[in-house]
């Protein structure tokens, strides 16, 4: 079945370089972020897989436990790492699931359900599906999906520009415009009356009935 916004991201338990985990478990209280590969040994998930690891500040202080997924065996991504450290500069720190049966891409439907084969005997274009972004809130539901093609590297500072947004709207019932960064002017969300914006939000403008506008709250 496919994962929409608002499911529950499926759990699983699998090999990681990390040994085995239990997805739910590992992510815990934290917000999470999987992000998947097609191949093992592919360059432009080389760079993604040594990005996200030189981003670990920025994933720690928003909380977020990040997890990657590629289509082999623990074993390659194992020395993978040392070819991701060696031209990025940074080593995964954090755990990859060794997906070689393909049982967590078919879970979120990256992959069509009864894929069969070895792992090794199929190249990145027949994985080609399995370059989704998920972010996953504490409640452990599906709050981001992006897709990618396999030529694209993934863009995570918009990726934590998204992460930030939506911890935003949890905390504070706000919303971000178009191209929202961090100080930005944001949108109080129709969830919240006239009446409490104006306790919570003073001094907000109302550009519509439906477009208040309120400076970000800290």
């Amino acid at each position: 079945m496919a994962v929409h916004l608002g499911d529950e991201a499926p759990n699983f338990t699998a090999n990681t370089t990390d040994g085995k985990l239990d997805f739910h478990k590992y992510l815990g209280d934290s917000w999470g972020v999987l992000f998947s590969h097609p191949k093992d040994f592919t360059p432009v998930c080389t760079t993604e897989l040594g990005r996200v690891a030189a981003l670990k500040p920025e994933w720690d202080k928003r909380n977020v436990k990040v997890i990657g997924l590629s289509v082999d065996a623990t074993t390659d991504h194992e020395a993978w790492a040392k070819d991701i450290e060696e031209t990025q500069g940074t080593a995964p720190n954090y755990p990859i699931i060794g997906d070689d049966d393909f049982k967590v891409s078919e879970l979120y439907d990256m992959l069509p359900g009864g894929t069969t084969g070895e792992a090794k005997e199929r190249t990145p274009a027949d994985n080609m599906t399995v370059r989704n972004v998920y972010v996953i809130a504490p409640d452990k539901k599906v709050r981001m999906i992006l897709t990618y093609p396999m030529t694209t590297g993934r863009n995570f500072d918009e990726i934590l520009r998204v992460i930030d947004s939506l911890q935003l709207n949890a905390t504070h019932q706000v919303a971000t415009p178009a191209d929202w960064k961090q100080g930005d002017d944001v949108i109080i969300t129709a969830a919240v009356t006239n009446e409490d914006a104006e306790k919570r939000f003073p001094g907000y403008k109302t550009l519509k009935p439906y477009l208040r506008i309120t400076p970000q709250p800290k």
